[in-house]
């Protein structure tokens, strides 16, 4: 089934100025033109821009993007396309892990803010020995204490 440009958006939640720019950057070179040379989009191509968006979420710079696509129908192209997944997953992996332990900080502060606003005040919440600490909490609260 052929899709126009604004159904295309609607799918994807790209808006229509990106779709035109990942087409002239050559991001989907299967794309047809009618003979008004109106863009006309098929499921393939929705499944390509579905790809583009989260590679480019990852990520992911257009200009490697590019790279991923064109080596469609190349030599190589599997391992190729293998080795810029698992590059991107390790970098992906290492970013969680940094997120996790922004994440661990804010559950500790709000777990201390929260605590400070029960008692009224914050005082004597940062002398806690680490017993009275959530278990949870004591290594998002050492590494805030942690010289860098």
């Amino acid at each position: 089934m052929p899709y126009t440009i604004k159904d295309i958006s609607e799918l994807t939640g790209l808006p229509a100025s990106t779709l035109r720019y990942y087409d002239k950057q050559g991001l989907l070179p299967h794309l047809k033109r009618d003979m008004n040379n109106t863009r006309i989009f098929t499921e393939e191509d929705c499944a390509q821009l579905r790809l583009i968006d989260c590679l480019k979420r990852s990520g992911l710079s257009l200009k490697d993007i590019k790279r991923f696509i064109d080596m469609d129908g190349k030599e190589g192209a599997l391992t190729g396309r293998l080795e810029i997944f698992r590059k991107r997953r390790e970098i992906l992996k290492q970013e969680l892990e940094r997120l996790k332990g922004v994440l661990d900080v804010m559950e500790y502060k709000c777990w201390y803010y929260e605590t400070a606003c029960q008692r009224g005040s914050d005082s004597g919440l940062k002398d806690l020995p680490d017993s009275e600490i959530p278990e949870k909490f004591r290594k998002a609260r050492e590494s805030l204490r942690r010289k860098k």
